[in-house]
């Protein structure tokens, strides 16, 4: 994240869409623009794709005709997932869950790993992005914290992939 600047922000600009730079801008912070920009410029890199975005009934981006693909970024890091079938993809830096959001977005089994684990806070980001990771696979997103309760990772469709960091974890989903 050494490139984490507000001139490379301005450089950034205006090589990407009129939604992603609109989306980019309402971070409010330097950081958030440039996870924002560069993620998208991390795409279109890897995978060719300059169209415009469209967005489905839940809100998740799509270029018509394109792969299927899936972004997320956090103050550690960018992750980014093209793939020939829907994929989704969730990076967060790890951090301490307080118990009012671990009784809201986890089911009791999943609850309970996350208090009986060695490193909580570790356990508690391990399974957030597993869920948001499928979630944004079946296209849907988080549409409030108490949905992610209902999150089923074990009984999906899709294979969850996660790897563990030092200061980040990241969950992909794919079919």
């Amino acid at each position: 994240m050494e490139q984490c600047t507000a001139e490379e922000v301005q450089r950034m600009i205006p090589l990407v869409s009129a939604q992603r730079r609109e989306q980019a801008l309402r971070f409010k912070h330097v950081l958030g623009q440039f996870c924002c920009l560069k993620s998208w410029m991390m795409l279109r890199e890897m995978s060719g794709l300059v169209g415009e975005w469209s967005y489905n009934e839940h809100g998740k981006p799509y270029i018509s005709d394109g792969p299927y693909f899936s972004i997320s970024h956090c103050k550690e890091g960018i992750a980014v997932a093209i793939d020939d079938e829907p994929v989704g993809i969730d990076i967060e830096s790890i951090r301490r869950a307080d118990e009012d959001l671990i009784i809201r977005t986890m089911c009791a089994r999943e609850q309970e790993e996350i208090r009986s684990a060695q490193d909580p806070a570790r356990a508690f980001t391990r399974l957030w992005t597993q869920k948001e990771a499928l979630v944004k696979a079946q296209g849907i997103g988080i549409v409030s914290f108490e949905q992610l309760r209902d999150v089923r990772i074990q009984n999906s469709e899709f294979r969850i992939q996660t790897v563990e960091k030092e200061k980040y974890i990241y969950s992909i989903a794919h079919k």
